[in-house]
């Protein structure tokens, strides 16, 4: 089998020329805290700051920019989980170009909205599917039975190409030699294009991609050596839920990646609440991915020099509470319980007394007498201030005779009750 070449820096470069007048320069900002966190020198390439909040009209608006005049007259169609979508709308107002968008119905609000805003009277939101797979199936449909252009969100070279500006920006901007680059991976634009540049440009660069463990669909395809399409995925990243990688993007990043590292969801929230905290930087689950994987890499980064590709800050405020309890019980501190209690008076009170440690906190209490029986089930949820006191919780649980069962650990129990 022929290997795959590499996206060409000579392509890259006509590509950068392409996007002068429509993609910003984004900034590569050394950032302090995460720099004294981590030991070492950690910049920023904000990508969020983008004119569509995220890396993706680089390659939008390069493939189309390709595209013969005769063949964007009859219009395109893509089909994204959000970002994308607004690259292509971005690149539909700016060309004349009527556009369909195809989006699976589970795509935030926010992101929809945008989309036609970035778009205006250029383009048409087509809400179908669950997952960004769905909606791409919709879409090729389209495009093959109208035999028009259809706008790949990665996989193809003209997009790829696009993507590999930013690796090209940050080989210019950076003051120093760069040991680490860390980048999410959806379907593998981003990690092919800047991968590219980065292979050829500076090879003794590791390029580290980075999935959430709940769509590991580049990690999975590299370990069998083949593109593999995922059975289950969860999408909470949304803009990192792929099941299936870009069999071009596939190629690629088995030369280019030197690790994949598969991060927890809960995990992308605490770094997405800590970057809002800390940093006042409103980042989407994608863009804080590269963030999230700086704990697994933590001993290998130290006094080195390290880019974190921020991808994308297009998250709806109305997901902050999900992110937080996410956060909360991936760190240990939020836990659930169902406890039952025994149906006489001063039962809750010795719980509360003497069960409860000083700074433990009920944020969920679901009971209701239904019979006469001698004890009755709660949904108890409860918040400690540190990770710690959870063995002492269970200590005086077990000390008390507390009737309990948890079910943190029960993913089906817990999505039905809390």
């Amino acid at each position: 089998m022929k290997k795959q070449e590499l996206i060409s820096v000579e392509n890259i470069y006509k590509a950068k020329v392409r996007l002068k007048k429509v993609a910003l320069k984004t900034p590569l900002m050394y950032n302090t805290f995460y720099s004294d966190k981590y030991e070492a020198d950690i910049y920023f390439k904000r990508e969020d700051l983008q004119v569509v909040r995220s890396y993706k009209i680089r390659g939008a608006y390069n493939k189309m920019a390709s595209l013969p005049k005769e063949e964007l007259a009859k219009g395109i169609v893509c089909a994204s989980a959000g970002n994308h979508a607004q690259g292509v709308a971005f690149a539909c107002r700016e060309l004349k170009v009527q556009g369909k968008i195809y989006m699976p119905s589970t795509t935030p609000k926010q992101k929809i909205d945008k989309v036609k805003s970035f778009g205006k009277s250029f383009v048409e939101v087509i809400l179908i599917g669950d997952t960004f797979d769905d909606s791409y199936a919709e879409s090729m449909k389209d495009a093959t039975e109208n035999k028009l252009p259809f706008i790949h969100p990665f996989n193809d070279e003209k997009v790829i190409e696009g993507q590999g500006t930013v690796g090209l920006e940050i080989l210019e901007d950076c003051p120093k030699d760069i040991d680490y680059v860390f980048v999410a991976i959806g379907g593998g634009g981003i990690s092919a294009g800047l991968g590219s540049y980065f292979k050829q440009m500076s090879p003794h660069t590791k390029i580290i991609g980075v999935e959430p463990a709940g769509s590991p669909s580049m990690k999975t395809s590299i370990d069998k050596g083949k593109v593999t399409t995922l059975k289950e995925m969860d999408v909470f990243v949304d803009g990192a839920a792929v099941r299936r990688v870009g069999d071009l993007n596939f190629k690629i990043c088995q030369q280019v990646l030197s690790d994949i590292v598969i991060v927890p969801e809960g995990k992308v929230c605490t770094s997405i609440l800590e970057l809002y905290n800390e940093e006042a930087i409103v980042v989407e689950p994608a863009g804080a991915l590269s963030i999230s994987s700086l704990d697994f890499y933590k001993d290998k980064i130290k006094g080195k020099t390290v880019v974190c590709l921020i991808g994308g800050g297009n998250n709806d405020i109305t997901r902050m509470e999900d992110i937080k309890e996410r956060s909360l019980l991936y760190e240990g501190i939020k836990h659930y319980f169902i406890i039952k209690f025994p149906q006489r008076a001063g039962a809750l009170r010795q719980f509360l007394n003497e069960v409860l440690g000083p700074d433990d906190d009920i944020t969920h209490f679901e009971y209701s007498k239904k019979n006469n029986k001698n004890a009755g089930p709660a949904l108890v949820g409860l918040e400690l201030k540190n990770k710690e006191d959870y063995d002492g919780l269970i200590k005086r649980m077990e000390k008390y005779n507390i009737d309990y069962q948890t079910i943190n650990d029960q993913r089906m129990l817990f999505n039905f009750l809390v």
